[in-house]
Formats: C-alpha cells, sequence, structure tokens
C-alpha cells in the first residue's frame, strides 16, 4: 500500500508499509467511542503517535478513509431512501449542502457509524491535528491536494451536524471544528498554489450564527462559537 505518491519536483520518499500499517490498525483499533478515556485525550494520544513521515502518512489515511466511509454512507441511506419513496437525490461530496437541504430528515449523520472505525472526535480529531502541524512537510512528500480536499469535506459534513442532524455542539464538536479550520489554512497556505476554498466552506464563512458550546456528557453551557467567524478570521487573513 504506498500512500505517498511521487509528483513533479517532489522527493522520492522511502518508507515501510508495515510500519504503517501497524500504526494505522493501532489508531483504529485502541481508540473510539467504546473507549473509556476523554475523546480529547484520546485525540492528543494520537496526534503524539503519528510522529515523522509515517505518522503523517497514516494521518492523512485516517482523514481519506474516513471521507470515504462518510460518502459510501450517505450513498447507501440516499439508495435506500430512493428504495421506499421513489425520490432520488444526488450526493456531492464536494458539497453535501444541497443534498442535506432537502433529504437531512430522512438521513442520518454518518460520522458516528463509519466504516473505517474512526471516531470524529477522537481518530480523526488527532489525525487532523498531525496534518496541521505537518503541512508544509506533507507538501513536500505527497500530493496535499486530495487531503485538502478531505479536511473541507469532514469540515462540511461537522458543521451539517449541528445544523441539519440536531449534533448537539459540545467542546469536543467544536474541537474538531477548530481543528479542521486550522489544519485547513495551513495546508492550504503550504501549497504554493493552492486550489480556490470549498463552495460549502464559503458559505458557511458568510453565516455569523454563534452556537451555544455545551460540556459533554453533562449538557451545562460553557461558551458560545461562531463558526463563520471562526473560518472567515483563520481562512482569509
Amino acid at each position: 500500500m504506498r500512500w505517498f505518491r511521487r509528483g513533479p519536483g517532489r522527493q522520492p520518499v522511502q518508507h515501510d508499509t508495515g510500519v504503517r500499517d501497524a500504526l494505522l490498525n493501532d489508531v483504529r483499533t485502541q481508540f473510539g467511542g467504546a473507549v473509556m478515556m476523554r475523546f480529547a485525550d484520546q485525540a492528543e494520544t494520537v496526534s503524539r503517535m503519528l510522529a515523522g513521515d509515517d505518522g503523517l502518512a497514516v494521518a492523512a489515511e485516517v482523514l481519506r478513509q474516513s471521507a470515504d466511509a462518510a460518502h459510501a454512507e450517505l450513498s447507501g441511506q440516499v439508495t435506500q431512501l430512493h428504495q421506499r419513496t421513489g425520490y432520488w437525490y444526488a450526493v456531492d461530496r464536494r458539497n453535501y449542502r444541497p443534498l442535506l437541504r432537502d433529504a437531512a430528515a430522512h438521513l442520518r449523520w454518518p460520522m458516528f457509524e463509519l466504516r473505517s472505525g474512526f471516531h470524529p472526535y477522537a481518530q480523526i480529531a488527532g489525525a487532523v491535528a498531525v496534518i496541521d502541524a505537518g503541512a508544509k512537510r506533507l507538501t513536500k512528500v505527497s500530493d496535499a491536494a486530495p487531503v485538502l480536499d478531505h479536511l473541507f469535506e469532514l469540515l462540511d459534513l461537522t458543521a451539517a451536524g449541528w445544523e441539519f442532524f440536531g449534533v448537539p455542539v459540545d467542546t469536543d464538536a467544536a474541537a474538531l471544528a477548530g481543528r479542521l479550520i486550522a489544519a485547513s489554512r495551513a495546508l492550504h497556505d503550504a501549497m504554493g498554489d493552492p486550489p480556490p476554498i470549498a463552495l460549502p466552506i464559503r458559505e458557511l464563512m458568510r453565516r455569523n450564527n454563534t452556537l451555544q458550546v455545551y460540556e459533554p456528557g453533562s449538557g451545562r453551557p460553557l461558551g458560545t462559537f461562531n463558526p463563520g467567524q471562526q473560518m472567515r478570521e483563520v481562512l482569509l487573513t
């Protein structure tokens, strides 16, 4: 399994796929919703595990598998909906918002049911932190464009959870969104000639909604979060 591809101007990268496979398996099996550890602590532990080029490659793979699994889950739900009702909706992973505006009432948020086995607030949050810290290095050893696509895609889905599916905006959810925004900026800047900011993110940036943030479990209000404002401040400055 060769996750790092050579491209124009990129250095040849020697790596041991066995090391990366083992790391990926450890991240998949040792963390998640069933583990008796706070999600914030799990994400921090994952980010420490994924050090160096091997860890950076595994972090990118976690994002790829998670984005692919979310798309597959939503596509499967839309197919089932079509079979029940006869209605068909397009599933465009570049912009999920049109689909969810029309059909979210008949669908489930996919991020808690990923077949990849990765939890958004544990493994995915940890992997995003690794990409944020290693953005410059990633552009030297790999094609960063798909990774940026996955960051934007996961940010789109995270915000959609709050807007369309009633997912609680707790500190874990807000932390994931903040990490996705920061990592998107870091990788976008490191690419030199980056693509435009994804359409759904540009739509979210035009919002100015302040959300209440809650303590996980207790539901105690802890503060507020304005995702559109944070995206503007981070991605446009």
